[in-house]
């Protein structure tokens, strides 16, 4: 396989929000709300900052030692464990919860986008080490988000009755069908055999979600040194819990965040998300549910656990893995517990870390710099040569299927159907006969422009009426066009929102990370265009 690429703004595209591209910007709107911006100059503070911090590496290196064992052991990967332990090692980190079977392309993206990072930074920094760290938010609840994947545009969801947190939950019957379901789509291909054992060496009945990614994870990435860190931990939690006990008592990220939507929204930003009175989940079996303030102590949301304030205390004394942080929280456990820099995250995580600066200096933990994911389009060959036979570039299909069969009509027919000509002379008529007609009566120019108006008005219509009827004469081109966007654009979105990895792997196998890899860019922020041919 052989990859081309090119590169767009991210304005260009039309996919993404004014604040993820305000900050590509640097605008001096969104300045207050970061510490640092995505260069070389902003990394090289975060590492003068996190030097002023203490974090536990040795229960960082324990945690890690005792998840990665009995696992496959890659070389790579043990060797970054056990570097943690230095002070001049740090981490460039991405996170996302543990969608079943990875969910969408991003999901790659992102860690792929940590490791190209991590080596960036040992080129600029050869005094310090870099490694790649993905940490797994496997706490989350939304299963309607994480239980499904698409495979070819085709929606798979897994049918089962298990709830609380998805990290938590156990592969069953019901998934191993899901798995057996979706065979016949990967196995015709060169590498679908080897990806679909691979799915099926993980996901084995009876494992937990979040270790069955864990798995696959390793299995994908170990060779480049990826530490994959599962957030649901005991001892790390401890690391949090005077911050969560300062949330339970004082409600303190609240009032906190709030102030800092308010001031984004002054000015002109959409909030991300609202945080809640107490940002923290009891988390407990098969359960997830808000903590509460009642009149008598605490509550879950469902009114099923129900405690005064010593007795919860007592539980996040003895069982810190019963407390779970929620958005608002999630980031600043995350860089308690690692000796980060970076946080690579999506438009949408982007948005909600600038609501938090304020909390990370009332708690004294560095803000990381943040630095938007790569983004990818990949276009088979397949559709590269009916795009190049259309006339186009891969580029144009960031285009809406009007746009482009306008300029392919425009192109190709043998008939003049744009009026631009006669515009210009209606108007410089109308302009002539208002001058005419003032000289007479000057009330009278008022009146001819009017007829000015309603002449240009109907003579764009009649320019459309001729582009549709032109339309018309290439209708296998408008077949063609709206297949391809169909294809590379599913759902009227980007590709990496909704397709999985698996069909890509099946295709071209571990190569297809390798060429990811070496497309990738670590600091550039743009959008990349990868086409086969």
């Amino acid at each position: 396989m052989n990859f081309i690429s090119i590169r767009l703004p991210y304005r260009q595209t039309g996919y993404f929000s004014k604040t993820v591209i305000d900050y590509l910007d640097q605008l001096s709107s969104l300045k207050p709300f970061f510490s640092l911006p995505p260069s070389a100059q902003g990394i090289q503070q975060a590492i003068e900052n996190r030097k002023k911090t203490n974090t536990n590496r040795q229960l960082l290196v324990e945690q890690l030692r005792k998840q990665y064992a009995g696992i496959t052991s890659y070389p790579a990967v043990q060797k970054n464990i056990e570097a943690l332990l230095s002070s001049n090692c740090f981490t460039i980190t991405t996170a996302h919860q543990p969608n079943l079977f990875t969910g969408p392309l991003y999901f790659i993206y992102k860690i792929v986008h940590a490791i190209k990072l991590a080596e960036h930074c040992r080129h600029l920094f050869p005094e310090y080490n870099f490694l790649p760290v993905f940490f797994m938010g496997s706490e989350d609840a939304d299963f309607d988000e994480l239980g499904h994947f698409y495979l070819n545009k085709e929606k798979h969801e897994w049918a089962t009755n298990q709830t609380g947190a998805f990290g938590r939950m156990k592969v069953d019957k019901q998934l191993m069908k899901l798995i057996d379901g979706i065979s016949g789509q990967l196995t015709v291909l060169p590498y679908g055999n080897e990806i679909l054992q691979l799915i099926r060496d993980c996901y084995v009945e009876g494992e937990t979600i979040q270790q069955a990614t864990f798995r696959l994870i390793n299995a994908l990435f170990g060779d480049y040194g990826l530490l994959v860190l599962i957030s649901d931990n005991a001892e790390l939690k401890k690391q949090m819990a005077k911050i969560f006990e300062d949330e339970l008592l004082n409600e303190r990220a609240a009032g906190i965040v709030e102030e800092t939507v308010r001031k984004l929204s002054d000015a002109g930003y959409k909030t991300q998300v609202n945080p809640r009175e107490i940002n923290l989940f009891y988390l407990k079996d098969n359960i997830r549910e808000r903590i509460i303030r009642t009149k008598t102590g605490f509550a879950t949301h469902d009114l099923l656990f129900t405690f005064n304030d010593s007795e919860l205390l007592k539980d996040l004394q003895d069982h810190p893995e019963y407390f779970s942080p929620n958005v608002i929280l999630r980031g600043l456990y995350q860089e308690t517990i690692l000796p980060n820099l970076v946080f690579i995250g999506g438009g949408g995580e982007l948005a909600y870390w600038i609501q938090l600066k304020e909390l990370f200096q009332r708690y004294q933990t560095p803000f990381p710099v943040l630095v938007l994911r790569n983004s990818f389009l990949i276009i088979e060959s397949k559709w590269q040569e009916k795009i190049t036979r259309l006339g186009f570039t891969a580029e144009d299909f960031f285009q809406t299927e009007e746009q482009l069969m306008n300029w392919l009509v425009a192109r190709e027919s043998k008939n003049q159907i744009q009026l631009n000509g006669f515009f210009s002379e209606a108007i410089q008529f109308y302009e002539q006969l208002k001058k005419q007609a003032a000289a007479v009566d000057v009330t009278l120019a008022k009146h001819v422009e009017a007829l000015k108006t309603q002449s240009l008005a109907r003579l764009q219509q009649l320019e459309k009426k001729m582009l549709r009827a032109e339309k018309r004469k290439f209708t296998d081109q408008q077949r063609q066009i709206h297949t391809i966007k169909e294809n590379l654009f599913p759902k009227n979105g980007l590709q990496e929102r909704i397709e999985n990895f698996m069909y890509y792997y099946a295709k071209w196998g571990r190569e297809f990370f390798k060429k990811l890899y070496d497309h990738s860019p670590a600091l550039e922020q743009e959008f990349v265009v990868v086409a086969e041919f």
